[in-house]
């Protein structure tokens, strides 16, 4: 067997992307899609009539309606390719703005319910702020499942276990690249500090029984994917799906799973939103990434409203 196959003996394989024809070569359970996939897949010939229905349909509905209504359009597509879930993305404006989250989580549950899809098969991706963490406490009691993105650390990972998230999504390459950019290393296998905190967090969730999902996210190479093999699942984009295919060896072996986790020295603690903001904000490179990936997908959703106002 192929790495790839090797790898979904041991965890959920989830593709992180919009692109369908890719979705349906490497055969995922799940996909996760984002405002930043989003526009780069509008941006191909294939998907354009995808983003002129949208606007045609409504030509009296808001852009944020229309992106709105262009998300689900991918969602359902890609829902009929794939077994499990899509994760949509809230607008990452609202990072800041608990009811207005919980508002628009609701509304694109029940925009995905009108086209005939069950809520189950819907996650509803929120930034993992403190005020997106309250958001979505109040979302999963709805039974609206919630995938908390953006999340750099252990502190925000236990506040969204202790809301009762169904999942959340560190992100691998992001600490990755803060930390080579910081010191200049080119960390490799279980030094990269990405795999590192994502080990940490399985940990922590296993020692003190929470059952929240770890799905690791945002991958620079293939040595990082493997090792976290065994985690609940990973995300990972089609260049390194593609890799995955293409390599037999070395053979994947599994690095986490609920025999093997390592909780030694790990206090549980309990974080209020006093302890949550003080201890992210002593953790330099979750503060920074957080917020540069809010501006990201902020700018992204302002360059897909672009194209949908070029089209009215």
């Amino acid at each position: 067997m192929n790495q790839l196959e090797q790898l979904k003996q041991l965890t959920t394989v989830v593709a992180d992307t919009g692109d369908f024809q890719s979705i349906q070569a490497y055969t995922p359970r799940d996909a996760t899609t984002n405002p930043s996939l989003i526009l780069k897949a509008v941006q191909k010939a294939e998907y354009q009539p995808l983003l002129e229905q949208a606007v045609r349909a409504r030509p009296d509905a808001s852009t944020g309606d229309i992106i709105d209504h262009l998300l689900i359009a991918f969602g359902v597509e890609i829902l009929k390719i794939i077994p499990g879930r899509v994760s949509t993305e809230v607008d990452a404006r609202l990072s800041f703005d608990t009811e207005g989250t919980v508002a628009k989580g609701r509304a694109l549950i029940a925009l995905y319910e009108q086209a005939g899809i069950a809520r189950e098969r819907v996650l509803i991706k929120i930034a993992a702020t403190w005020e997106g963490i309250r958001a979505a406490e109040i979302l999963e009691r709805d039974g609206i499942r919630c995938n908390m993105t953006l999340l750099f650390s252990l502190g925000q990972a236990i506040a969204c276990a202790e809301a009762g998230a169904q999942l959340i999504s560190p992100f691998v390459g992001r600490i990755y690249d803060w930390y080579k950019k910081s010191t200049g290393i080119d960390y490799a296998g279980a030094e990269d500090p990405g795999v590192q905190s994502v080990k940490r967090i399985y940990n922590y969730y296993r020692k003190f029984g929470y059952k929240t999902e770890v799905m690791g996210a945002s991958f620079r190479n293939t040595s990082q994917i493997l090792e976290l093999a065994g985690c609940d699942l990973l995300t990972i984009s089609p260049d390194l799906l593609q890799k995955l295919a293409d390599t037999d060896a070395p053979f994947v072996v599994r690095k986490l799973g609920s025999d093997t986790a390592s909780g030694a020295g790990m206090v549980k603690m309990t974080l209020d939103e006093k302890a949550f903001r003080f201890m992210l904000n002593e953790d330099q490179m979750a503060t920074e990434k957080l917020a540069e990936g809010i501006r990201a997908f902020c700018a992204d959703s302002g360059k897909l409203k672009q194209m949908i106002a070029a089209l009215r």
